[in-house]
């Protein structure tokens, strides 16, 4: 048994005893897989420390940053806060599958990140990309309001927020 004990977050088992696992089938970033362990382990912890995948952050781990952002099944959902038992059967993809299949290897949104200059210190800025590209898929042109109401809760300590906003636009196809 592997006991994680993660600063300010999750604190139960990876894997949980026989009696206590849960089979949980879903696909990560169009990959089939398989957890066996406690069905109340946030996808998070899944995602970075039994597949690796850490390009999802960590951020505050109470749902209200926006800094672990994945897609499941289309849906923005904050990683953090999802229990595995919820992701059954879900589809999932993360940074690092967003932009499968993409010209590049990358999505309209990254590109538009890339051009733009977003980052600064680039912490949230996988679940500002993440967000965003829900956005467009839901709102493939979305206004101002729009995209406030849609990025509300991703939280830029940096403050690059007109940057985020002239990148959304960029990717919607429009001129900024």
């Amino acid at each position: 048994m592997v006991v994680l004990h993660l600063f300010g977050g999750y604190e139960g088992r990876l894997y949980a005893t026989p009696s206590e696992a849960v089979m949980i089938q879903l696909k990560i970033n169009g990959v089939a897989r398989s957890f066996d362990g406690d069905p109340q382990m946030p996808l998070l912890w899944y995602l970075r420390d039994a597949l690796g995948l850490t390009g999802t952050k960590f951020g505050c781990g109470i749902g209200v940053c926006g800094s672990c952002v994945v897609h499941q099944n289309g849906a923005a959902v904050r990683a953090c806060m999802t229990p595995m038992q919820s992701a059954a059967g879900a589809e999932v993809v993360t940074i690092e599958g967003l932009g499968a299949g993409e010209p590049g290897g990358l999505h309209s949104v990254q590109k538009a990140w890339i051009a733009a200059r977003v980052p600064q210190c680039g912490y949230c800025q996988v679940g500002q990309i993440m967000q965003a590209a829900a956005l467009l898929k839901s709102t493939p042109r979305p206004t101002d309001a729009q995209i406030d109401q849609g990025m509300e809760g991703n939280i830029c300590r940096c403050g690059t927020y007109q940057r985020i906003r002239a990148a959304i636009k960029a990717a919607a196809g429009e001129a900024v």
